[in-house]
Protein backbone atom coordinates (compact mmCIF):
# COMPACT_ATOMS: atom_id res chain seq x y z
CA UNK A 1 0.00 0.00 0.00
CA UNK A 2 1.21 3.65 -0.65
CA UNK A 3 1.58 6.18 1.75
CA UNK A 4 -0.45 9.20 1.56
CA UNK A 5 1.33 12.46 1.36
CA UNK A 6 1.39 15.36 4.06
CA UNK A 7 -0.06 18.63 3.44
CA UNK A 8 3.12 20.11 3.93
CA UNK A 9 4.65 17.50 1.30
CA UNK A 10 1.76 18.71 -1.14
CA UNK A 11 2.91 21.34 -3.63
CA UNK A 12 2.05 25.00 -3.25
CA UNK A 13 0.64 24.01 0.14
CA UNK A 14 2.55 25.35 3.46
CA UNK A 15 2.88 23.13 6.83
CA UNK A 16 -0.66 25.00 8.22
CA UNK A 17 -2.70 24.38 5.16
CA UNK A 18 -2.26 27.46 3.72
CA UNK A 19 -1.92 28.09 0.05
CA UNK A 20 1.38 29.70 -0.96
CA UNK A 21 -0.87 32.46 -3.07
CA UNK A 22 -2.76 32.85 0.41
CA UNK A 23 0.44 33.04 2.71
CA UNK A 24 1.50 36.81 3.27
CA UNK A 25 4.77 38.48 2.08
CA UNK A 26 7.76 37.38 3.98
CA UNK A 27 9.22 40.57 3.26
CA UNK A 28 8.71 44.10 1.68
CA UNK A 29 6.86 47.29 2.43
CA UNK A 30 3.25 47.15 3.01
CA UNK A 31 1.32 49.21 1.07
CA UNK A 32 -1.38 51.33 2.86
CA UNK A 33 -4.90 51.50 1.69
CA UNK A 34 -6.77 54.68 0.84
CA UNK A 35 -9.27 55.54 3.20
CA UNK A 36 -12.63 54.59 2.12
CA UNK A 37 -15.39 57.23 2.25
CA UNK A 38 -18.96 55.90 2.78
CA UNK A 39 -22.05 57.55 2.64
CA UNK A 40 -22.91 57.03 6.19
CA UNK A 41 -19.65 58.88 6.86
CA UNK A 42 -20.10 62.03 5.06
CA UNK A 43 -23.79 62.57 5.61
CA UNK A 44 -22.33 62.12 9.20
CA UNK A 45 -19.77 64.91 8.70
CA UNK A 46 -22.12 66.94 6.67
CA UNK A 47 -24.75 66.88 9.92
CA UNK A 48 -22.16 67.96 12.31
CA UNK A 49 -21.18 70.87 10.02
CA UNK A 50 -25.01 72.20 10.41
CA UNK A 51 -25.62 70.81 13.71
CA UNK A 52 -22.44 73.61 14.43
CA UNK A 53 -24.38 76.09 12.00
CA UNK A 54 -27.74 75.85 13.35
CA UNK A 55 -26.37 75.61 17.11
CA UNK A 56 -24.66 78.95 15.85
CA UNK A 57 -27.25 80.80 14.20
CA UNK A 58 -29.63 79.69 17.39
CA UNK A 59 -26.98 81.37 19.73
CA UNK A 60 -26.71 84.72 17.97
CA UNK A 61 -30.78 84.74 17.69
CA UNK A 62 -31.17 84.40 21.59
CA UNK A 63 -28.16 86.91 22.13
CA UNK A 64 -30.20 89.67 19.85
CA UNK A 65 -33.41 89.04 21.65
CA UNK A 66 -32.10 89.02 25.49
CA UNK A 67 -29.73 91.30 25.55
CA UNK A 68 -31.96 94.24 24.35
CA UNK A 69 -34.35 93.27 27.66
CA UNK A 70 -31.56 93.23 29.70
CA UNK A 71 -30.66 96.58 28.87
CA UNK A 72 -33.84 97.52 29.73
CA UNK A 73 -33.86 96.00 33.17
CA UNK A 74 -30.62 97.55 33.88
CA UNK A 75 -31.91 101.11 32.38
CA UNK A 76 -34.97 101.02 34.73
CA UNK A 77 -32.25 100.98 37.87
CA UNK A 78 -30.06 103.48 36.90
CA UNK A 79 -30.70 106.76 37.20
CA UNK A 80 -31.12 109.40 34.22
CA UNK A 81 -27.24 110.30 34.33
CA UNK A 82 -25.93 107.16 34.88
CA UNK A 83 -27.92 105.78 31.61
CA UNK A 84 -26.72 108.51 29.36
CA UNK A 85 -22.81 108.25 31.14
CA UNK A 86 -22.46 104.33 31.37
CA UNK A 87 -25.63 103.26 28.94
CA UNK A 88 -23.96 99.03 28.68
CA UNK A 89 -22.62 99.02 32.48
CA UNK A 90 -24.45 97.67 35.31
CA UNK A 91 -26.40 100.15 37.93
CA UNK A 92 -24.67 101.51 41.04
CA UNK A 93 -27.20 101.10 42.86
CA UNK A 94 -30.95 99.70 42.27
CA UNK A 95 -32.97 102.40 41.77
CA UNK A 96 -36.37 100.77 42.56
CA UNK A 97 -37.87 103.95 43.33
CA UNK A 98 -38.46 104.37 39.38
CA UNK A 99 -40.45 101.69 39.20
CA UNK A 100 -42.93 102.86 41.91
CA UNK A 101 -42.41 106.77 40.33
CA UNK A 102 -43.99 105.18 36.75
CA UNK A 103 -46.35 103.20 38.52
CA UNK A 104 -47.74 105.72 40.26
CA UNK A 105 -47.15 109.51 39.38
CA UNK A 106 -47.10 108.30 34.75
CA UNK A 107 -50.41 105.78 35.68
CA UNK A 108 -48.76 103.25 34.33
CA UNK A 109 -50.63 101.37 37.16
CA UNK A 110 -54.33 102.38 35.73
CA UNK A 111 -53.44 101.72 32.43
CA UNK A 112 -52.16 98.01 33.53
CA UNK A 113 -55.46 97.29 34.87
CA UNK A 114 -57.37 98.65 31.70
CA UNK A 115 -55.05 96.21 29.74
CA UNK A 116 -55.67 93.18 32.16
CA UNK A 117 -59.63 93.67 31.94
CA UNK A 118 -59.63 94.00 27.61
CA UNK A 119 -56.75 91.57 26.79
CA UNK A 120 -58.75 88.87 29.89
CA UNK A 121 -61.98 89.13 28.49
CA UNK A 122 -60.80 89.53 24.94
CA UNK A 123 -58.38 86.13 25.43
CA UNK A 124 -61.69 84.14 26.79
CA UNK A 125 -64.15 85.13 24.23
CA UNK A 126 -61.35 84.39 21.55
CA UNK A 127 -60.51 80.94 23.12
CA UNK A 128 -64.45 79.79 23.86
CA UNK A 129 -65.38 80.96 19.94
CA UNK A 130 -62.29 80.15 18.24
CA UNK A 131 -62.30 76.47 19.77
CA UNK A 132 -66.26 76.06 19.09
CA UNK A 133 -65.69 76.98 15.23
CA UNK A 134 -62.82 75.09 15.00
CA UNK A 135 -64.15 72.10 16.61
CA UNK A 136 -67.39 72.25 14.20
CA UNK A 137 -65.38 72.90 10.94
CA UNK A 138 -62.58 69.68 11.90
CA UNK A 139 -65.08 66.97 12.72
CA UNK A 140 -68.58 67.87 11.61
CA UNK A 141 -69.62 67.54 7.18
CA UNK A 142 -72.21 70.05 5.91
CA UNK A 143 -72.49 72.60 3.12
CA UNK A 144 -70.72 75.25 3.06
CA UNK A 145 -67.98 74.17 5.56
CA UNK A 146 -65.30 74.86 2.97
CA UNK A 147 -66.48 78.65 2.03
CA UNK A 148 -66.71 79.28 5.53
CA UNK A 149 -63.24 78.04 6.89
CA UNK A 150 -61.77 79.70 3.93
CA UNK A 151 -63.07 82.94 5.23
CA UNK A 152 -61.75 82.82 8.34
CA UNK A 153 -58.15 81.86 6.38
CA UNK A 154 -58.70 85.23 4.48
CA UNK A 155 -59.51 87.13 7.45
CA UNK A 156 -56.07 86.55 8.21
CA UNK A 157 -54.05 87.82 5.05
CA UNK A 158 -56.74 91.03 5.57
CA UNK A 159 -54.95 94.42 6.60
CA UNK A 160 -55.98 95.76 9.69
CA UNK A 161 -55.77 99.37 8.66
CA UNK A 162 -57.90 99.14 5.73
CA UNK A 163 -60.68 98.75 7.74
CA UNK A 164 -60.35 101.24 11.00
CA UNK A 165 -62.19 104.17 9.16
CA UNK A 166 -65.43 101.88 8.42
CA UNK A 167 -64.70 100.33 12.02
CA UNK A 168 -65.00 103.28 13.49
CA UNK A 169 -67.98 104.95 11.93
CA UNK A 170 -69.65 101.49 12.70
CA UNK A 171 -68.63 101.13 16.42
CA UNK A 172 -69.36 105.06 16.80
CA UNK A 173 -73.27 104.45 15.60
CA UNK A 174 -73.34 101.32 17.36
CA UNK A 175 -72.38 103.33 20.63
CA UNK A 176 -69.69 101.50 21.23
CA UNK A 177 -66.97 103.79 20.73
CA UNK A 178 -64.31 104.68 23.85
CA UNK A 179 -65.85 101.63 26.13
CA UNK A 180 -64.30 98.60 27.49
CA UNK A 181 -66.75 96.21 25.82
CA UNK A 182 -66.74 97.82 22.15
CA UNK A 183 -62.90 97.72 22.13
CA UNK A 184 -63.22 93.39 23.63
CA UNK A 185 -65.37 92.75 20.50
CA UNK A 186 -63.24 94.37 18.24
CA UNK A 187 -60.12 91.95 19.77
CA UNK A 188 -62.04 89.14 19.77
CA UNK A 189 -63.15 89.59 15.85
CA UNK A 190 -59.25 90.58 15.02
CA UNK A 191 -57.90 87.21 16.83
CA UNK A 192 -60.60 84.68 15.63
CA UNK A 193 -59.11 84.15 12.00
CA UNK A 194 -55.90 82.64 12.96
CA UNK A 195 -57.21 80.71 16.51
CA UNK A 196 -59.89 79.23 14.02
CA UNK A 197 -57.24 78.47 11.57
CA UNK A 198 -54.87 77.14 13.82
CA UNK A 199 -57.51 75.44 16.26
CA UNK A 200 -59.44 73.55 13.11
CA UNK A 201 -55.52 71.75 12.12
CA UNK A 202 -55.08 70.63 15.57
CA UNK A 203 -58.50 69.01 16.48
CA UNK A 204 -58.13 66.79 13.25
CA UNK A 205 -55.08 65.54 15.05
CA UNK A 206 -56.68 64.17 18.13
CA UNK A 207 -58.63 60.71 18.08
CA UNK A 208 -62.40 60.91 16.86
CA UNK A 209 -62.64 57.23 19.05
CA UNK A 210 -62.95 59.11 22.46
CA UNK A 211 -65.82 61.32 21.17
CA UNK A 212 -68.04 58.23 19.85
CA UNK A 213 -67.45 56.45 22.81
CA UNK A 214 -68.75 59.18 24.52
CA UNK A 215 -71.80 59.92 22.12
CA UNK A 216 -72.42 56.04 22.91
CA UNK A 217 -72.49 56.40 26.35
CA UNK A 218 -75.03 59.42 25.83
CA UNK A 219 -73.62 62.25 26.28
CA UNK A 220 -74.05 65.49 24.22
CA UNK A 221 -72.52 66.91 21.43
CA UNK A 222 -72.21 69.62 24.23
CA UNK A 223 -71.11 68.00 26.92
CA UNK A 224 -68.23 65.87 24.76
CA UNK A 225 -66.92 69.42 23.10
CA UNK A 226 -66.89 70.60 26.89
CA UNK A 227 -65.91 67.41 29.05
CA UNK A 228 -63.58 65.95 26.17
CA UNK A 229 -62.49 67.37 23.59
CA UNK A 230 -61.25 70.76 25.10
CA UNK A 231 -58.78 68.92 27.77
CA UNK A 232 -57.49 66.54 25.09
CA UNK A 233 -56.75 69.89 22.87
CA UNK A 234 -55.22 71.89 26.13
CA UNK A 235 -51.70 72.16 24.75
CA UNK A 236 -53.20 73.34 21.56
CA UNK A 237 -55.18 76.43 23.38
CA UNK A 238 -52.33 77.26 25.82
CA UNK A 239 -50.37 77.83 22.20
CA UNK A 240 -52.81 79.77 20.45
CA UNK A 241 -53.78 81.33 23.44
CA UNK A 242 -50.16 82.62 23.96
CA UNK A 243 -49.70 83.73 20.84
CA UNK A 244 -53.24 85.71 20.82
CA UNK A 245 -52.23 87.12 24.42
CA UNK A 246 -49.42 88.99 23.15
CA UNK A 247 -50.64 90.32 20.08
CA UNK A 248 -53.96 91.87 22.12
CA UNK A 249 -51.14 92.59 25.06
CA UNK A 250 -48.86 94.44 22.49
CA UNK A 251 -51.61 95.86 19.99
CA UNK A 252 -51.88 99.82 19.31
CA UNK A 253 -53.40 100.70 16.30
CA UNK A 254 -57.17 100.01 17.32
CA UNK A 255 -57.37 101.26 20.78
CA UNK A 256 -55.46 104.38 19.34
CA UNK A 257 -58.14 104.74 17.26
CA UNK A 258 -61.51 103.92 19.11
CA UNK A 259 -60.46 104.33 22.69
CA UNK A 260 -59.69 108.45 22.61
CA UNK A 261 -61.27 108.67 26.48
CA UNK A 262 -58.20 108.99 28.88
CA UNK A 263 -59.51 107.74 31.99
CA UNK A 264 -59.99 104.15 29.29
CA UNK A 265 -56.44 104.37 28.10
CA UNK A 266 -54.56 100.88 27.46
CA UNK A 267 -50.74 99.85 28.46
CA UNK A 268 -49.61 101.05 25.20
CA UNK A 269 -51.50 104.14 25.47
CA UNK A 270 -49.89 105.11 28.57
CA UNK A 271 -46.36 104.39 27.66
CA UNK A 272 -46.39 106.68 24.13
CA UNK A 273 -48.37 109.45 26.85
CA UNK A 274 -45.15 108.67 29.24
CA UNK A 275 -42.95 109.83 26.25
CA UNK A 276 -44.71 112.23 24.64
CA UNK A 277 -45.96 114.19 28.51
CA UNK A 278 -42.17 114.24 29.15
CA UNK A 279 -41.30 117.07 26.50
CA UNK A 280 -37.50 118.17 27.09
CA UNK A 281 -37.71 116.75 31.04
CA UNK A 282 -36.69 113.03 29.82
CA UNK A 283 -37.36 111.08 32.44
CA UNK A 284 -35.95 107.81 31.06
CA UNK A 285 -35.55 106.03 33.79
CA UNK A 286 -39.41 106.16 34.76
CA UNK A 287 -40.19 105.05 30.90
CA UNK A 288 -38.33 102.38 30.75
CA UNK A 289 -39.12 101.13 34.30
CA UNK A 290 -42.97 101.66 32.30
CA UNK A 291 -41.53 99.46 29.33
CA UNK A 292 -40.16 96.61 31.66
CA UNK A 293 -43.59 96.68 33.50
CA UNK A 294 -45.29 96.33 30.48
CA UNK A 295 -43.27 93.14 29.32
CA UNK A 296 -42.76 91.57 32.49
CA UNK A 297 -46.71 89.77 31.96
CA UNK A 298 -45.85 88.38 28.35
CA UNK A 299 -42.07 86.77 29.81
CA UNK A 300 -44.03 85.25 33.02
CA UNK A 301 -46.67 83.44 30.58
CA UNK A 302 -44.71 82.11 28.41
CA UNK A 303 -42.12 81.40 30.90
CA UNK A 304 -44.73 79.35 32.47
CA UNK A 305 -46.41 78.05 29.69
CA UNK A 306 -43.08 77.14 27.62
CA UNK A 307 -43.60 73.22 27.82
CA UNK A 308 -47.39 73.45 26.52
CA UNK A 309 -46.51 76.13 23.73
CA UNK A 310 -43.68 73.56 22.00
CA UNK A 311 -46.17 70.71 22.43
CA UNK A 312 -48.54 72.24 20.98
CA UNK A 313 -47.04 73.39 17.94
CA UNK A 314 -45.59 69.91 17.09
CA UNK A 315 -48.79 68.23 17.80
CA UNK A 316 -50.54 70.34 15.43
CA UNK A 317 -48.28 69.93 12.79
CA UNK A 318 -48.66 66.29 13.15
CA UNK A 319 -51.47 64.14 12.00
Amino acid sequence: MTSQAEPSELPGVTKAGVTKDDAPPLAGPVAKQPPRFTPEGRIGSEGKVLNVFSHGILVIWGLLVTMPLLWAVMSSLKTDKAIFTSPWGLPSALHFDNWSRAWSKSNIGDFFVNTILVVGCSLIGTMLLGAMAAYVLARFEFPGKRVIYFMFVGGMSFPIILALVPLFFVMKNMSLLNTFHGLILVYIAYSLPFTVFFLTSFFKTLPTSVAEASLIDGASHTRTFFQVMLPMAKPGLISVGIFNFLGQWNQYMLPTVLNTDEDKRVLTQGLVQLAASQQYKGDWSALFAGLVLAMLPVLAAYIVFQRQVQSGLTAGALK
